[in-house]
């Protein structure tokens, strides 16, 4: 397979694009005063990939984090949830959001965040960081063993041009069970290639703190709503890329969380959309996710923190200020989707 060059036609509005769902582009918290970092707006930009995936740039390189962008339907939000689901890639779609990447972070094996890594990395040649079950899949889905840098937390990686990763140990969320789809490590490779997204365990999970040179933003990427106290106390993120809960089984959540990070300036919250609509259409909330709660204890946490609920399109610059608005050539094939009900 070939690497494909994508191509964006580009529409510069110094705006902030609309959200579509109820919900503010930017919104600050009660209290919140201007960010401190000013300085470094221009330092690196941000496109937030859907779910919990993020294109940062930097110093002339890209780095992704979780690209899930094929969005293909399973059943989980019409109520007709299948395991036995295909995994696929739409190589026209992932090609129209990544650029070059030089680095994919992944933070676990589960489809909607390492679904495309494969044709990702098999076409880029980008070296991937995950852990040792996101390695045994990825081999058994024909990228090369070299390209994979497997970590289990506490790692602190220089990958050259400022681009500084500290690999962190992480959790999985839980339902309102205190369970999640798919648990399991790897510790060899699979008998055969993966080809259902059941064929995906979770593997462990990690968070990743990216430094983006000096002068530049850090930022603290989750990919699922859990975290483990101790692991993060340390890290004092400029940004803070936060998975929205779906439950109350993580006992305070968002206080412990803020806390130990150091109530970082700016909040994203991630993984509160339905990611089996193409990017194409604005986000729509996952209603099972605790958005308006989660941004009540954000605000009642840190009530300096400022928060921003991205958008597909918006590229932001190193405070999570709107930069543009970049609409890409390409349209997705997936079929509109309705949201899951409660």
């Amino acid at each position: 397979m070939t690497q494909q060059t994508p191509s964006f036609h580009r529409r510069t509005v110094l705006r902030g694009a609309a959200l579509g769902a109820a919900t503010p582009l930017i919104g600050t918290a009660a209290g919140a005063s201007a960010a401190p970092h000013d300085r470094r707006a221009g330092t690196a930009s941000f496109r937030w990939l859907g779910t919990t995936g993020w294109r940062i740039d930097a110093g002339g390189r890209t780095v992704l984090f979780d690209p899930y962008l094929t969005r293909f339907r399973t059943g989980l939000y019409d109520g007709a949830f299948d395991p036995r689901t295909p995994l696929r890639t739409d190589p026209p779609v992932v090609d129209a959001h990544i650029g070059t990447p030089d680095l994919v972070l992944v933070s676990h094996s589960h489809w909607d965040h390492l679904a495309d890594v494969p044709y990702i990395a098999r076409t880029t040649g980008a070296r991937v960081v995950g852990t040792e079950t996101t390695y045994h899949l990825l081999t058994a889905l024909g990228v090369d063993a070299g390209q994979i840098s497997v970590v289990k937390g506490g790692e602190v990686l220089d990958f050259g041009d400022g681009i500084v990763v500290e690999a962190v140990p992480s959790l999985h969320s839980r339902n309102k069970n205190c369970a999640y789809f798919a648990p399991g490590t790897l510790h060899a490779p699979p008998a055969t290639a993966p080809r259902t997204i059941a064929d995906l365990p979770e593997g462990d999970t990690l968070a990743y703190l990216v430094s983006t040179g000096d002068g530049g933003p850090s930022a603290y990427l989750m990919g699922a709503s859990d975290f483990d106290e101790r692991a993060v106390r340390h890290l004092r993120p400029d940004l803070a890329m936060i998975a929205v809960p779906s439950s109350t089984a993580t006992h305070r959540y968002v206080p412990r969380l803020l806390r130990a990070l150091g109530h970082p300036g700016v909040v994203v919250p991630v993984h509160w959309d339905n990611f089996e609509r193409p990017l194409t259409e604005p986000p729509v909330r996952d209603p099972e996710m605790r958005m308006d709660a989660f941004l009540a204890e954000v605000a009642a946490t840190s009530p300096r923190t400022r928060t921003v609920v991205p958008d597909y399109r918006t590229v932001y610059d190193g405070t999570m200020r709107a930069k543009a608005v970049e609409e890409p050539d390409v349209v997705s094939r997936d079929a509109h989707q309705p949201p899951r009900t409660p």
